[in-house]
């Protein structure tokens, strides 16, 4: 396992985080157990949860697992802003919600500090000047080292950053965005962004639901049985079949079982391998329901793709350009 420093802080981390989306909801405590045990086991030291996975099941799972380990080696992430409970103050971004539910999120990890503590989404109902006070007090209490952003837009996050930077308040030091293959848009604006303000990527989702596992092939005309693809079609999630059924995706499939065929590696490891290679990662998510599952994306920080494979797969999944950029990119072919 390789390590790098997140953004520009001094906090190391391994090039792999292990997301625990699927504890308590596909995975139990024994299995989860088992991933976690197998994650630290090839060198992995950075998890991420949030308090909403399975209502603070993930994060309770979590705990009892903390509880037997070397805190100090654990680089402990989770999030804020859809809580556990419904009512008044019961989600959002508002000063009351995020101290309680960092106090709930501690209790639930059996632990006394967060390493990062990321907010899920912008606030549209909250100041966000608001939120980074409350976040700021959280880290001059001591229950949080660092804050993260996941599924914020550009200019939230520019909005944000340049009022704790004018303030002199504790920075947002990393950015979750959803990032794969599959979904580039945020090199547009978000990648240039993170990289110019010094905020490390932790890339949600490197798989997309499994289109990028290996299991997809050209020729396929629905989901496998069983699989998260055909779950997500039957529930409306955003990696389902209908979306994704298109050119694009099976010419990116065919050149990601080329490189995959050419290096002897599996198709999951390779795209993994490719957000490792891409400007700003830090730390791609690994998300499985199992400890097989979880095998087949472990080794892809030691895999190096040549700079002919990275362009055979940029190539098959590029996106057209929107405006602004196409126009920009014009200009500077003049």
């Amino acid at each position: 396992m390789q390590y790098a420093r997140l953004g520009r802080t001094g906090l190391e981390v391994s090039r792999l985080c292990l997301g625990t989306m699927t504890f308590g909801r596909e995975a139990d405590e024994a299995g989860s157990h088992a991933m976690l045990d197998r994650f630290v086991a090839a060198g992995g030291n950075f998890i991420d949860t949030a308090d909403v996975y399975t209502a603070g099941v993930s994060e309770t799972i979590i705990g009892t697992w903390l509880v037997n380990q070397n805190r100090d080696d654990v680089v402990l992430a989770t999030k804020v802003r859809f809580g556990t409970r419904t009512g008044a103050n019961q989600r959002g971004l508002g000063r009351k919600h995020i101290m309680a539910e960092c106090d709930a999120s501690l209790k639930r990890l059996q632990a006394d500090y967060i390493d990062l503590y990321q907010v899920h989404m912008w606030d549209f109902e909250t100041p966000i000047e608001e939120t980074i006070s409350a976040l700021d007090d959280l880290v001059k209490a001591g229950k949080v080292r660092y804050l993260g952003l996941s599924n914020f837009a550009a200019w939230q996050i520019m909005k944000a950053v340049g009022l704790q930077r004018a303030g002199g308040l504790a920075p947002f030091v990393s950015i979750q965005p959803l990032y794969n293959l599959l979904d580039r848009e945020l090199e547009w604006d978000i990648v240039p962004l993170a990289v110019s303000e010094g905020l490390g990527i932790m890339p949600w989702s490197p798989l997309r639901g499994g289109w990028l596992s290996g299991k997809f092939k050209r020729g396929m005309t629905k989901p496998l049985e069983g699989s998260r693809i055909e779950k997500a079609e039957a529930e409306g999630w955003s990696e389902n079949w209908t979306d994704y059924d298109n050119e694009r995706t099976w010419a990116t499939l065919d050149a990601l079982h080329a490189v995959a065929g050419e290096t002897g590696k599996p198709p999951a490891g390779i795209a993994i391998a490719w957000l490792l290679a891409k400007e700003g990662v830090t730390s791609p998510i690994l998300g499985a329901r199992s400890v097989e599952q979880l095998e087949a994306t472990l080794a892809a920080s030691d895999i190096a793709l040549t700079s002919e494979q990275m362009e055979k797969l940029d190539s098959a999944s590029a996106m057209r350009l929107p405006y602004p950029h196409s126009f920009h990119a014009q200009q500077r072919r003049r």
